[in-house]
């Protein structure tokens, strides 16, 4: 596969989503082969324009930090094997030869009473809310699959999300349409000035507070360390991280634990805002609100900070959802892709890969990055439903171009130029390597870190 003439039509909605410059799309290049084209929907054309626009971003805050402007950022290539090897980066890990758990024996598709539902108890705290919902004799597959069976799937996704579990009905029609990204506010300030980069690091010297979790944030964080920003990620003693999900995505990044609830850490974590020049959030509408770092605080008490908000089910979410826990394979099932992906005998099916999470945490850095190279000091919101929304809405296979497109397949795909071995807190991990380069160094235990920032 050569490289292409013409813009891609993908990367070209996702650059304008983004708020970028239109005569620059034209300065993404694709080559190569990816395997993510299994389906009826267009995933390889969401990855390729996810990472396109994400490295586009990257080129354009290198120039303004050269002291040039936007019209300045380089052009680039972008290989489609690196693009799908990456995006299934999950599936590719092995912890000292080992292979990850991806999901646990309570989550998956159950038939009921009228349909399907899909649960998702991969974390203990989930697990235990399942079986106490619906009274289950055993935390068994068997036991859930007779629970399922005698109701409707509305009524198991309501007693589920009751006792705080996840389950959501499989929906037979897509979901209300939702923006793939959205500038929620601006402070009127400006963020610390950004000397130069070294090269290939257009991110260096910026600190990245992260507060994400699972899959979409953490490969948003990913992306922002390979790119050379400090990232520290943050999270409660209490809510302990899933060992292979953070061996997957804390490359590039470092993990301490502070409770919010108590004056000591709050003044830690209040120290590291005052330093900070990026939040990404990664948590359920209204859950830092409590604790008074919402985005509209934080931007209040620190205006020049670049705030990234993600939430499952979209900012303009209706009734319940819009402030209701969600993962990627819960999403895909409320919003009508798994139904779309049914199989003959009607099973809802699954996306070749999970990707909302990979290509909104593909956006979520790109608008880190954009917004940097803008002077920073402003919000922006993402979510899973705004990328499954443009997915089956707004791409299309014909309107695909330059690169491999939908009609490629894997014929020419291996993974392994893309795999990689590195030593880690967690022993010898082999893992995809990043779509720009190399992850850098691999990750520490989960929480094992200082919470401070390293020297600029």
């Amino acid at each position: 596969m050569t490289i292409g003439e013409e813009r891609d039509g993908g990367t070209a909605q996702a650059w304008e989503a983004l708020g970028g410059a239109p005569e620059l799309v034209g300065r993404v290049r694709y080559r190569g082969v990816g395997d993510l084209t299994e389906g009826p929907l267009p995933v390889a054309e969401l990855a390729r324009a996810t990472v396109g626009a994400c490295g586009l971003a990257a080129a354009e805050l290198a120039a303004v930090r050269a002291g040039g402007g936007a019209a300045d950022a380089a052009p680039l290539v972008v290989d489609e094997g690196a693009v799908a090897t990456a995006f299934v980066s999950e599936r590719h890990l092995r912890v000292e030869g080992r292979a990850p758990v991806t999901f646990a024996p309570l989550s998956g598709f159950w038939r009921t009473a009228d349909g399907w539902v899909r649960t998702h108890a991969n974390y203990p705290h989930h697990e235990a809310a399942l079986v106490r919902a619906l009274r289950l004799p055993s935390a068994t597959p068997e036991a859930l699959r007779a629970a399922t069976l005698g109701r409707t799937a509305v009524e198991v996704q309501e007693l589920a999300y009751g006792e705080g579990g996840l389950a959501v009905a499989v929906a037979r029609e897509y979901g209300d349409p939702q923006p793939l990204m959205e500038p929620v506010r601006e402070s009127g300030a400006r963020g610390r000035a950004l000397g130069a980069a070294p090269a290939g690091r257009p991110a260096a010297g910026v600190r990245v507070l992260d507060l994400t979790r699972v899959i979409a944030g953490p490969v948003a964080t990913r992306t922002l360390g390979m790119l050379g920003a400090d990232v520290l990620r943050i999270d409660p003693p209490g809510l302990p991280e899933a060992d292979d999900a953070y061996a997957d995505t804390g490359f590039g990044k470092r993990s301490a634990l502070l409770d919010l609830a108590g004056a000591g850490d709050r003044a830690v974590f209040e120290g590291l805002l005052a330093e900070a020049d990026v939040v990404v959030t990664g948590y359920r509408p209204g859950a830092l609100e409590q604790y008074g770092f919402g985005a509209r605080e934080l931007l209040e008490r620190w205006p020049g900070l670049v705030v990234a908000e993600l939430c499952a089910w979209g900012w303009r979410a209706r009734g319940p959802w819009a402030g209701r826990r969600g993962f990627d394979s819960l999403v895909q099932a409320g919003y009508g892709i798994a139904a779309a992906c049914a199989g003959p005998g009607g099973e809802p099916g699954v996306l070749p890969a999970q990707a909302l999470d990979h290509g909104t945490g593909y956006l979520m850095a790109a608008g880190v990055l954009r917004a940097l190279a803008e002077g920073g000091g402003r919000g922006l919101r993402f979510s899973l439903a705004g990328t499954g929304s443009w997915l089956v809405r707004g791409l299309s296979r014909a309107g695909a171009g330059g690169g491999a497109g939908g009609g490629a397949g894997a014929s020419g795909y291996a993974a392994e130029p893309w795999l990689r071995v590195t030593p880690s807190g967690y022993g010898v991990l082999r893992h995809a390597a990043g779509p720009f380069g190399e992850w850098g160094a691999g990750p520490s235990r989960w929480g094992t870190d200082r919470a401070v920032w390293l020297p600029r």
